[in-house]
């Protein structure tokens, strides 16, 4: 896990971000890891400028280049559901604005982000700097190829829908790792938890947790552009 120092600017923002917290809270989450990691995860410098008066609504929000930066309240279920310790390794496809990937660097040991679209790889990379989130790398790439070479990664994040999960993904999560993805049509998924077998012989385990709707996961394991 990473400690940040939030600028004055960052600070003005405090009560903003308890508010959000506590809308987290009243939504079921109780996982005080991630309640503290949206309390200290300045939203508003992953937003464009002009929708920084909103940056701390639950809603999702447009980022440009057609992706948005997801519903944190959303975001947080999501985080819980991998039950993180603060000593993993995690990968994340689909760096967007890079939000998620500062709360997962606030919450796990290492961060390997991966975004296709160069525009928000660049910025994200930028801004994770400004924040002051240090454990996170992020790739420009393919990311139903996921990132071998840090591998095996003991939990999996997929910030996009996609029709099925993608092998290479499958084959760099560790034994007893945990893969979140939106599993299903363009559009309209289900999101599912994948457990993988403390040993190789043991299949994975698939959990349907509900609908979701996220931007679809392009590549070569998953959707034509």
């Amino acid at each position: 896990m990473v400690s940040r120092r939030l600028s004055a600017t960052a600070d003005s923002y405090a009560g903003y971000r308890a508010r959000l917290v506590e809308t987290i809270r009243a939504q079921g989450v109780r996982d005080l890891a991630v309640l503290k990691a949206f309390a200290e995860t300045p939203r508003h410098l992953f937003v464009p400028e002009a929708l920084r008066g909103r940056a701390y609504d639950d809603r999702a929000l447009p980022i440009g280049d057609g992706q948005t930066i997801s519903q944190p309240s959303t975001q947080a279920h999501h985080l819980a559901v991998l039950r993180l310790s603060g000593r993993e390794r995690v990968l994340e496809i689909g760096t967007g604005s890079g939000y998620q990937t500062a709360l997962l660097g606030a919450l796990v040991a290492q961060v390997f982000s991966v975004e296709r679209v160069a525009a928000l790889a660049v910025r994200a990379r930028d801004v994770l700097r400004t924040a002051g989130v240090t454990n996170v790398t992020v790739l420009l790439g393919d990311g139903t190829l996921g990132w071998s070479a840090y591998a095996p990664y003991d939990a999996i994040l997929v910030a996009a829908g996609g029709p099925e999960v993608p092998p290479p993904l499958v084959a760099q999560l560790a034994p007893g790792g945990r893969l979140l993805m939106p599993l299903g049509a363009r559009g309209a998924q289900t999101l599912t938890l994948v457990e993988h077998g403390a040993t190789p012989e043991a299949p994975p385990l698939r959990t349907a947790l509900g609908p979701a709707r996220f931007v679809p996961l392009v590549g070569e394991h998953g959707f034509d552009a």
